[in-house]
């Protein structure tokens, strides 16, 4: 058993914690809206904490699940963060999906205080946080990786160390670039195949048998050609992320235009009231254009 927290309950980071709980873990959370949080204690068990610091003190492991680079800072940082009520010798696992330079500065700023820092952004979605079955891409030091695999492993089928501070987030990058470029595709061939009049579970089933088969095609082709976008991963999340994809490009020279096409393509979808609707309603565009 070791003592941990979790800061930051959302779709993710709520089944996230319960993995840890029912593990054997000693969990304290801390949620910006309290009721959640209290929430999670009653179905979980465990203690909420009224801010990060008060959630971190005392752990060995604190995990943070949040927004974006600026959220994390403001549950990280200042008199009430995390590294406020953690001591030398401790380690926080970010799961949130943000820039590998956010990552690099609060590595930095925890190398300072003797607390290591990984980021460790995660793929698979709310059914993979539900099932315990994420896979998790990993930046820091071997030591502290090391340390705190054992106890990811509650909710994780896959976890790895991809290099030092920053690189989980860059494999999170890669990882973005490869869905967006992969719905946008599958979206024209489901919409070609129902233009040309098929039957598409018959297409979905012999298609997926051979090169064109992926996780996208498995689980989001046959509600795709029913025009269902009500699960999975948002619009407004899968904008933010590729956001940070093209900025980091900008940084280091690669290019991204097809990454570019489908961000804009999101913000069409955005537009017909899709924010929330998940990333496979580029289908949408095609089938009600």
């Amino acid at each position: 058993m070791t003592k941990v927290a979790f800061i930051g309950l959302g779709v993710m980071g709520f089944p996230m914690a319960g993995h840890l709980a029912a593990a054997g873990h000693d969990v304290t959370v801390y949620n910006r809206t309290a009721a959640k949080a209290q929430d999670w204690v009653s179905k979980h068990g465990g203690t909420a904490a009224a801010t990060p610091r008060e959630a971190a003190s005392g752990a060995e492991i604190v995990f943070s699940c949040v927004g974006n680079d600026d959220d994390l800072r403001s549950v990280i940082l200042g008199d009430d963060g995390a590294f406020a009520g953690m001591g030398e010798g401790t380690t926080l696992v970010d799961n949130t999906t943000a820039s590998a330079e956010v990552a690099r500065e609060l590595a930095a700023l925890g190398e300072e205080r003797g607390i290591a820092f990984i980021d460790a952004p995660v793929s698979g979605g709310q059914a993979g946080a539900e099932n315990g079955a994420l896979t998790v891409m990993c930046g820091g030091e071997q030591a502290a990786f090391d340390k705190a695999k054992a106890v990811i492993d509650a909710f994780a089928r896959a976890v790895t160390l991809m290099g030092p501070a920053g690189a989980g987030q860059l494999t999170k990058m890669v990882n973005q670039i490869c869905i967006a470029g992969l719905l946008q595709g599958l979206s024209e061939g489901m919409s070609f195949g129902q233009k040309a009049g098929l039957d598409m579970e018959k297409v979905i089933d012999v298609i997926g048998k051979g090169a064109a088969q992926s996780w996208q095609m498995d689980n989001r082709a046959s509600t795709m050609c029913k025009g269902e976008f009500d699960f999975g991963f948002a619009v407004d999340w899968m904008r933010k992320d590729l956001g940070i994809c093209l900025a980091e490009a900008n940084n280091n020279g690669a290019r991204l235009p097809i990454t570019a096409v489908v961000d804009q393509l999101y913000a069409q979808v955005q537009a017909r009231g899709g924010r929330r609707w998940d990333t496979s309603s580029l289908m949408h565009l095609l089938a009600n254009d």
